[in-house]
């Protein structure tokens, strides 16, 4: 929690694509004075006259390092340290709020100043430029995956209509090009629906060769980085690259287990009375918990120490998702530790390497 002083104003700001709504919220919580601006140079020179106001402003911004990275950058380059405030913790914020609930600009900006004047372990926002650009690939490539999928699955829609049971699962261009060759339609439809399906084999060409570039850039963009998560049994650059794009600076985390958290591999506590029990958590970035289940999938299926782990507890009477739950905690810790030691620059490290170095990367702990 940052540390309030008297006459403390906190400037919080909800970000959105073409507006920045600011509050003035001080050290009672109260909501002070409120602007609404567009985004661009004039509206940043009025949200610095309005913060102006007050001569112990602090800045806050939802998503300081999402929607909010534009206004994050300015405030940086001028000298103004940015709290970063997540969208779920303002979100809940206003839901406890006297105005039941009510979502508006306005509230939406008091909510974040709220949160930041009370929220726990909330960091100073930092721009990399290098995460920012590798965010941006990576989510590139998912969008295109994304409507390579869409794109196949209108292609098998239109060729269940040229071709008897259509086309199997897996379908590549390649494959629905040499279907096409035995199609010959007389009719009109037919002959609109095989043109029609010569397109999207196009499409889905294009998008190969598109994913594939951005596939390229990930792994050039993970080496540039010095990153040695690919070392680890089961990420490869791909996995390696969204990790380090949606986790950003790994200092943000107080802890392994505040990093499990982030991550949605730490169980939630759902004990009553004497019986102490956990479940799944469904909290967390999804992406990073599905890069974690692939890393833990891998180490299963090879001669791992994560294997030998997930072996001993089915022994111990855990079910398959029992055990899966149990590696994906253990391999979070892992890829954490790991972050931690990029992060830190080598200090008089000998010809054997930095200490505390494992031995092997293909670890479960």
């Amino acid at each position: 929690m940052l540390e309030n002083t008297p006459n403390q104003v906190m400037i919080a700001v909800d970000p959105h694509k073409a507006s920045w709504t600011a509050a003035a919220v001080d050290i009672s919580l109260r909501a002070l004075a409120t602007i609404r601006v567009p985004v661009g140079d004039d509206g940043y020179r009025k949200l610095r006259r309005f913060a102006r106001q007050w001569t112990n402003a602090e800045w806050a911004v939802e998503g300081a390092t999402g929607l909010g990275a534009p206004l994050t950058n300015r405030l940086s380059n001028d000298g103004m340290e940015v709290v970063d405030v997540p969208a779920k913790l303002a979100s809940r914020v206003r839901l406890l709020s006297t105005g039941h609930g009510r979502k508006s600009d306005d509230a939406d900006a008091v909510s974040v100043g709220v949160a930041a004047l009370t929220g726990h372990g909330l960091t100073t926002a930092r721009i990399d430029a290098t995460v920012t650009a590798l965010r941006a690939i990576v989510e590139h490539r998912d969008d295109l995956v994304k409507t390579r999928t869409q794109t196949v699955n209108r292609l098998h829609v239109v060729l269940t209509h040229l071709i008897p049971a259509g086309a199997s699962r897996g379908l590549s261009a390649d494959r629905a090009a040499e279907m096409l060759k035995q199609v010959r339609p007389r009719d009109v439809a037919g002959k609109t629906l095989r043109s029609l399906a010569a397109d999207l084999v196009a499409e889905v060409r294009q998008l190969d060769r598109r994913i594939d570039k951005a596939a390229r850039d990930i792994e050039a963009a993970v080496t540039e980085s010095g990153s040695s998560l690919t070392q680890l049994c089961g990420i490869a650059a791909l996995n390696a690259g969204k990790i380090l794009a949606r986790v950003g600076s790994v200092h943000r985390f107080r802890s392994a287990a505040a990093f499990a958290s982030y991550t949605g591999t730490a169980p939630i506590e759902a004990s009553s009375g004497d019986v102490v029990r956990h479940r799944l958590s469904r909290a967390g970035d999804r992406q990073l918990n599905y890069v974690l289940h692939t890393m833990a999938i891998t180490q299963i299926r090879r001669d791992t120490p994560g294997r030998a782990y997930y072996h001993r507890k089915r022994a111990a009477g855990k079910s398959h998702r029992e055990a899966l739950r149990c590696l994906k905690r253990r391999l979070s810790d892992v890829v954490y530790r790991q972050l931690l030691r990029d992060a830190t620059p080598a200090v008089a490290a000998g010809p054997g390497g930095q200490s505390g170095a494992a031995l092997s990367s293909c670890a479960a702990g």
